[in-house]
């Protein structure tokens, strides 16, 4: 990956509303609305994996290790839950929802 270009301030400031919008598409799982449900997923999610990217680059070295673990957790969870919306498929798809959301809160715990 490249340099942010953002500062710290401005991914921390964003991480939070980014956040939300990842978590908020459990409204379109619910309205098996497919198509919206990976739109907003894939938008939200590459604000969100710029703000992480950035905030996790500004750690010591020693932390960075464990917080790019996490990161990479969080996102390969969000690549299968765009799969499952793709497939149409309700009950992966909440098995994947299920996870994201349990390592998005576990990385923003940890950062």
């Amino acid at each position: 990956m490249t340099v942010p270009d953002q500062t710290v301030e401005e991914a921390e400031s964003g991480i939070e509303p980014h956040a939300q919008s990842l978590v908020g598409v459990k409204d379109l799982l619910v309205a098996e609305s497919w198509k919206e449900a990976q739109k907003v997923l894939r938008k939200s999610s590459s604000l969100l994996k710029q703000d992480m990217y950035t905030i996790i680059q500004a750690k010591p070295a020693e932390k960075r290790g464990r917080l790019r673990k996490l990161y990479s957790d969080l996102f390969n969870g969000v690549m299968k839950l765009d799969y499952a919306a793709r497939d149409e498929d309700r009950i992966r798809a909440w098995e994947c929802y299920d996870r994201v959301i349990s390592s998005l809160r576990h990385i923003l715990a940890t950062l």
